[in-house]
């Protein structure tokens, strides 16, 4: 569905899986701060999501310079062929057979050329012929018995169908992708996949930017879903076994990881220790390239004006209320603090409707802690209003890339309590080099899911003012050296003026 096209070619289309512009905050603020800042390029956004009834309105104010926009649901019933009972060549599907078998291999080889390009998704194998054909029915029939018996067939068979039908649906969307010189992705998974092929397929520059580590973030989505049946008896698994169809979803996004980096001609992380993952993984390090986030700091001067004389006993967490935040040890930190300093709050600054039901559980959590009065979830908010009001931001996640809202923070003149998740420990407490480390720190990182310990380090900033002062001081000092919004869009702005000038260089 085209959302925006003002018939111009954009110069970079980004591919955006369930982010922007249709979510706020995170990756989202990342894009929407590239092609703002960019005016010299046109843009051209290529949007991928699950369903469209799991998406509201575009939720921020397009830039001119993006010339493009289409939603695209892969997971939409909608979309499908209509069902029909078919017979289809057996040697087609026994290239799916193969396929699925790379994927279940975790991508330990390249990916075969045939998978990697669109016809043959569009025309050697076709998504009818995948979802309806007897030769398919038999080919996942006689896997499950060869592979995972001990569960229940049903669960296996909508397994399969449902990790391999969106890459049908991915290839689909390259018929109206628009012309364009470089096309760049946050992350592997679907965008990913689909950047890939149009590398091998068209020969267009492929930029993959992973801002957490896709391949991890997915696999602690999915340990921890209860939406894969999970049917195993206890004495079967060994304590920590991962059920097997998880496993199967795990090694899909294992194997699409693999793919991207093989194509991609730039792979850039946020911080180091990023790098050194992907690396890991399977990303060529002659690719890998390490790029900061960066704010516009002198957005966040008046907030850090109307600070008031007094420290707010105000703890904000900054995020999504969704399980990878993990805003359920914020509320159990917020029951020993409020024990121990009970004119404290907590507030919980960020959109409550991406997982209605974890943000149920948490308005129950709270209830049960008798917190009702002490934590507000205030849902989106504009931070340069909520900045002066509060002591202390803090994440507690179980999983980051460069989290913005920490940069965002030290320029309001905020310190931070973060778990040590992603690039945190570097941005608390210095880590870009030695002059970086010499600053200080600008708050206190704490392992993950540990309230205890939060809660200890929130009361500890909150009650003593020259500490308070000192992360402060440290915070201010780092963001505007190292952090600054002119310094990250210099960095792709070369990136991409190089790819359009032909140079292909990092």
């Amino acid at each position: 569905m085209v959302i925006v096209d003002k018939k111009i070619k954009p110069d970079i289309l980004i591919v955006a899986e369930g982010t922007y512009p249709y979510v706020k905050g995170g990756v989202s603020s990342w894009i929407h701060s590239l092609i703002s800042g960019l005016t010299e390029f046109n843009f051209g956004v290529l949007f991928l999501g699950s369903v469209e009834e799991e998406y509201g309105e575009i939720k921020y104010k397009l830039p001119d310079n993006l010339t493009y926009l289409s939603a695209n649901f892969i997971f939409s019933d909608k979309e499908k062929p209509p069902p029909r009972i078919l017979n289809t060549d057996p040697e087609k599907i026994e290239k799916v057979k193969e396929l699925h078998k790379w994927f279940r291999k975790m991508g330990e080889k390249e990916l075969p050329e045939k998978w990697q390009q669109q016809k043959f998704y569009i025309k050697e194998v076709t998504e009818e012929e995948f979802l309806y054909s007897r030769e398919a029915w038999n080919f996942i029939a006689d896997s499950y018995f060869d592979l995972a018996g001990d569960v229940p067939f049903i669960d296996y068979f909508w397994t399969v169908r449902n990790i391999h039908d969106p890459v049908w649906r991915v290839a689909s969307v390259m018929n109206n992708m628009p012309e364009t010189q470089i096309i760049h992705s946050p992350s592997t998974g679907y965008a990913g996949f689909l950047s890939a092929m149009a590398r091998r397929e068209k020969g267009i520059p492929f930029i993959l930017t992973e801002h957490g580590i896709y391949t991890r973030e997915r696999k602690i989505d999915i340990v921890n879903a209860d939406w894969i049946a999970d049917r195993g008896f206890f004495f079967q698994k060994e304590v920590g076994e991962i059920d097997y169809l998880k496993k199967m979803w795990i090694s899909f996004f294992k194997g699409i990881g693999a793919f991207c980096y093989d194509s991609a001609d730039i792979i850039i992380s946020l911080f180091e220790d990023a790098r050194k993952l992907q690396i890991s993984l399977g990303a060529p390090e002659e690719k890998t390239k390490v790029i900061p986030n960066g704010v516009k700091v002198k957005n966040f001067l008046n907030a850090r004006k109307k600070r008031p004389a007094t420290i707010p006993p105000v703890i904000g967490l900054i995020g999504r209320v969704v399980p990878i935040k993990d805003i359920k040890t914020f509320i159990k930190a917020m029951r020993i603090v409020i024990d121990r300093m009970p004119e404290a709050e907590g507030w919980i600054v960020g959109p409550t409707d991406e997982d209605p039901d974890y943000y149920e559980e948490c308005l129950k959590l709270t209830t049960a802690m008798n917190l009702n009065d002490k934590i507000k979830f205030l849902g989106f908010q504009d931070l340069k209003t909520i900045f002066p009001r509060i002591g202390l931001t803090t994440l507690t996640s179980i999983s980051e890339g460069m989290p913005l809202v920490v940069l965002e923070s030290f320029a309001a003149g905020v310190p931070c309590v973060t778990t040590n998740v992603g690039s945190c420990k570097q941005l608390i407490y210095g880590g870009l080099n030695e002059e970086d480390i010499e600053i200080g720190k600008a708050g206190e990182v704490c392992h993950v899911a540990n309230p205890g310990e939060l809660a200890e380090n929130y009361i500890k900033i909150l009650r003593d003012k020259k500490l308070w002062k000192t992360y402060q001081k440290a915070g201010i000092e780092r963001v505007e050296k190292f952090y600054d919004y002119e310094m990250f869009l210099n960095n792709y702005r070369n990136i991409y003026r190089s790819f359009i000038n032909g140079r292909n260089s990092i």
